[in-house]
């Protein structure tokens, strides 16, 4: 007997490898995706109840195990597709409006600060604005740390490869982020994140053209938003503005 389960909370090749390890004394065999996020059981033992298979996951990661919905009787890949869609479309700006709300609470409050010397109104926004986002953004990475690193794992070019940059990455935002708001050398500041942003982008811009469905790691793990070009944004409209600063 088989037996398919839909598994949150999944980021990495490290979490297929931790749940697969898991389940494996529930059944003679054991196959996890992480795209899409399922475990499927094959030959299913005795044990195998839903409560076990949960503690199970949940005792190696926050994972939540749940039954896999069977698809519509007569209902063929395109039906389903169709249907994927219709509901992306739907709950896209309820996706997204934390994001949005975060985003237009420090453009706001950039508007507070008072231009410093050989400074206009506009590049004293943009100072702070780049001051507000890397501090704000990287807060909620610490506030899961390898949670964040897991997730980042999945879509960056050097985190893929060297796990631990997933550690480093928001103290380097935060460095960032405390360098434009004292305004310590600046232009080494706008040059690093021009690297740090524009290389960023490359894992973000992979997923999006391979349509992967993937946790955006932007706001760590504590707000679940999905990869989409709406991180790509963010991370080439840093570059642009970081840009902008050294021209002036």
């Amino acid at each position: 007997m088989d037996q398919t389960f839909d598994i949150s909370g999944m980021h990495c090749s490290a979490c297929v490898s931790r749940i697969s390890t898991a389940l494996r004394p529930f059944a003679n065999d054991v196959s996890v995706t992480l795209d899409p996020p399922r475990a499927v059981l094959t030959g299913v033992k005795a044990s195998a109840t839903t409560s076990s298979l949960q503690a199970a996951v949940a005792h190696v990661g926050r994972y939540t195990l749940t039954a896999a919905s069977p698809a519509p009787e007569g209902a063929g890949p395109e039906t389903v597709a169709v249907a994927s869609v219709a509901e992306t479309s739907e709950s896209w700006f309820t996706t997204y409006w934390p994001l949005f709300v975060i985003v237009g609470y420090i453009a706001v409050a950039a508007l507070a600060g008072t231009p410093g010397p050989g400074e206009t109104a506009v590049s004293a926004w943009m100072l702070n604005f780049m001051a507000g986002f890397f501090l704000v953004f990287s807060a909620f990475k610490f506030l899961n740390l390898s949670g964040f690193a897991d997730a980042y794992a999945s879509y960056d070019r050097l985190a893929k490869r060297w796990h631990a940059y997933g550690y480093v990455y928001p103290f380097l935002e935060l460095v960032l982020g405390l360098a434009f708001l004292f305004r310590i050398m600046p232009t080494a500041t706008n040059v690093a994140t021009i690297v740090l942003m524009g290389f960023s982008s490359l894992g973000v811009l992979d997923a999006v053209r391979q349509k992967r469905a993937i946790p955006c790691a932007c706001l760590g793990t504590v707000l679940k938003l999905p990869m989409s070009t709406i991180t790509l944004v963010e991370d080439v409209g840093m570059v642009v503005m970081a840009g902008l600063m050294l021209s002036v």
